[in-house]
């Protein structure tokens, strides 16, 4: 039985990647924050498998603390998927958000280096690597632009993980993973607010969404489509190698309010107030991925057409 060591299980992408790992017979381990395990809500995504997974408390800003977590927990597989994920920050989360995003991986790879250099190290790369990008659409060749610290401080990791696997020959890779959704996404990203505000709506607790630019373009897929990917990856009979996971389809915030408010046969410009102080900078080539290669040499698919995804998570939310 392969046993496999997630950071940022209770997560979106850990907890469906817990689920899917558990489905191929794994032993999975997560990795979470004291105060998380000590707060019930936070681990309400694994509530329904807490019982079939071995939880670790562990600090993964703290180096001594991930040694000895690798050392006892001597996982076949490691998939680094916790990180600070606001891409919008302030001058004092700044240090905080490149210490917590940075740090972690380094260790990881420096302790499985040391430890067991046999296991198979996944990095949760993100769009935002690339950031302002010079084509359309992006694939594994584009040329990096972060414009975040957030974008950043991922880069950075996906550089050492890049120097891990060409140095010390480790089984090391990074997923540049695109947008993905489900009803799992945190309240502070765009899509479930609009879902959650439109619960509230639909339940009279409710009155307006306020919103930025609702014709900024994204590439939204399916969170268990993209944590599918991640096992491919490790599990590429061509060794490690780095890919763009992405439905390289384009939609607007616009397209997102007209499904999810179109579900409940209501209109989304009765309900939506447009506030500046949500808009981020304009965008004059859009964020969206090409994975063909991701495609055609793991043979990866999607399942769920945008549609389908908007309309599960607003369903969701009006059952809470």
């Amino acid at each position: 039985m392969k046993r496999a060591l997630i950071t940022g299980i209770n997560g979106q992408d850990g907890s469906f990647l817990a689920e899917f790992l558990l489905s191929m017979n794994y032993e999975v381990h997560g990795v979470i924050r004291r105060p998380s395990i000590e707060n019930s809500t936070k681990l309400k995504n694994i509530g329904h498998i807490i019982d079939k997974i071995k939880i670790h408390s562990c600090d993964i800003e703290n180096q001594l603390a991930i040694y000895k977590l690798i050392e006892y927990v001597c996982p076949d597989e490691v998939y680094h998927l916790a990180a600070q994920s606001f891409v919008d920050y302030s001058f004092g989360d700044s240090f905080s958000l490149m210490s917590t995003n940075f740090n972690p991986t380094l260790f990881l790879l420096a302790s499985i280096n040391q430890l067991n250099p046999d296991c198979k190290f996944y990095f949760a790369g993100s769009s935002e690597m690339i950031g302002e990008p010079e084509e359309y659409p992006q694939n594994e060749n584009s040329k990096f632009n972060p414009r975040s610290l957030y974008g950043i401080s991922k880069l950075a990791s996906y550089y050492v993980v890049k120097n891990y696997r060409e140095k010390y020959n480790l089984y090391a890779c990074t997923g540049i993973a695109y947008n993905h959704e489900s009803p799992r996404r945190g309240y502070q990203f765009v899509t479930r607010k609009i879902t959650s505000g439109l619960a509230n709506i639909y339940h009279g607790k409710q009155q307006i969404i306020e919103l930025g630019n609702i014709d900024a373009i994204r590439d939204w897929g399916y969170a268990p489509d993209y944590v599918r990917a991640m096992w491919l990856m490790l599990n590429n009979p061509n060794g490690p190698n780095d890919y763009i996971i992405a439905t390289g389809i384009p939609h607007t915030v616009r397209d997102f309010l007209k499904i999810a408010f179109g579900s409940l046969r209501l209109d989304y410009q009765e309900y939506i107030e447009i506030s500046k102080k949500f808009y981020r900078p304009s965008e004059e080539i859009p964020l969206i991925g090409d994975s063909s290669k991701l495609k055609r040499e793991l043979k990866w698919q999607t399942t769920k057409t945008f549609d389908e995804i908007v309309q599960e998570m607003v369903q969701n939310d009006v059952k809470k």
